[in-house]
């Protein structure tokens, strides 16, 4: 089969190839996915520039996907997700075991002792077919399409993880501090709780995207320190979703802050964030974190997007030779929404 590989870190263009290497099988438990579509995320860009390990040289990066069934390994026919040729999926990117006290409470972005974890740990989706655990797969609804179901693993299903984590309710305001395609889903995630929004990007498109898709106020960080300008909009945020993760950023986060007020962190950097604990006392500020998603929270996404309550913004589909420009555009803020590779 056809996989794009990383050989080393670096500008994509001398460290990304197609290749051809040998055809995975699915063993025991396993499923073998034909890729239909697999989103391009900005946790590539990390693997890239080091601040993400590699698991190894070279890898397979990619872990937002969606495809049909090619074969099941022993066992799967008769197990708690009995997955047969032919059926489409997306798949869980982190590879649970199912076992651990997170996994029996529901919280499998957390599992203890993951057996995988696409990109991350085990080869990933830019790549004709992929093997993974059966119980890491969830079906599909009839009529969303496979490059639409892609992004959903990852940019959807980690909006709504973060706004379940900050119990977003009606009529907080809302920063979502960085507008790519995790940006955007979050974006309508809290719209559907009720919440008002202030979306923060550099690019206008960005910026207009997000105005389109619920936003009320859009905020250009060009313009001023990003705390002034929405406490100026709004008198002081209920929240602030941290998707840039530099110390710049957490700071101006801090500062957009209502007393009582929470960063909470999905995205991160190579940078640090220093804090007054006096400050966050005296404002009762809190800071949290968010990461992954949960099986359930998968299904809900495809869920959401398929019934149209949600959208993917889908800016380009390319084949697996485009990959190094795509991650190019993609590190100049160039892609609204998601690219998708189509194998």
């Amino acid at each position: 089969m056809r996989a794009a590989r990383l050989t080393a870190t670096g500008s994509p263009r001398d460290v990304v190839e197609v290749v051809d290497v040998d055809d995975p099988r699915p063993g025991p438990g396993e499923v073998l996915v034909r890729v239909g579509a697999t989103g391009v995320c900005a946790t590539e860009l990390h693997f890239l520039d080091g601040l993400l390990p590699a698991p190894r040289f070279p890898v397979t990066l990619g872990h937002e996907v969606a495809g049909t069934v090619e074969a099941v390994g022993e066992g799967v026919a008769g197990s708690a997700r009995p997955w047969a040729v032919g059926d489409r999926v997306a798949v869980h990117y982190l590879h649970s075991c199912g076992d651990c006290r997170p996994c029996r409470a529901g919280r499998e972005n957390l599992c203890a002792a993951p057996r995988g974890m696409l990109a991350f740990a085990s080869d990933g989706g830019f790549a004709e077919l992929l093997v993974v655990p059966a119980r890491s797969l969830a079906r599909v609804p009839d009529g969303l399409a496979l490059v639409d179901a892609a992004p959903v693993t990852c940019s959807v299903t980690t909006a709504l993880h973060a706004a379940a984590v900050a119990d977003v309710r009606a009529e907080q305001v809302v920063v979502v501090h960085g507008t790519g395609g995790v940006g955007l889903a979050l974006v309508q995630v809290l719209r559907r709780r009720g919440a008002r929004v202030v979306a923060v990007a550099r690019s206008a498109a960005r910026r207009e995207a997000a105005l389109g898709l619920g936003a009320e106020w859009a905020v250009d960080p060009a313009a001023g320190d990003v705390g002034e300008q929405v406490q100026r909009l709004t008198g002081g945020a209920d929240l602030v979703v941290e998707l840039v993760g530099t110390q710049s950023t957490g700071e101006q986060s801090l500062r957009a802050l209502a007393p009582g007020g929470a960063v909470l962190y999905v995205g991160y950097s190579a940078e640090s964030l220093t804090v007054s604990p006096l400050a966050l006392v005296v404002g009762e500020h809190r800071v949290l974190t968010a990461v992954s998603c949960t099986m359930a929270e998968l299904e809900l996404g495809l869920d959401l997007v398929a019934r149209g309550e949600v959208r993917v913004l889908v800016d380009r589909t390319v084949p697996l030779e485009e990959l190094p420009d795509v991650l190019d555009a993609l590190a100049a803020g160039e892609v609204v929404g998601r690219a998708v590779v189509v194998p």
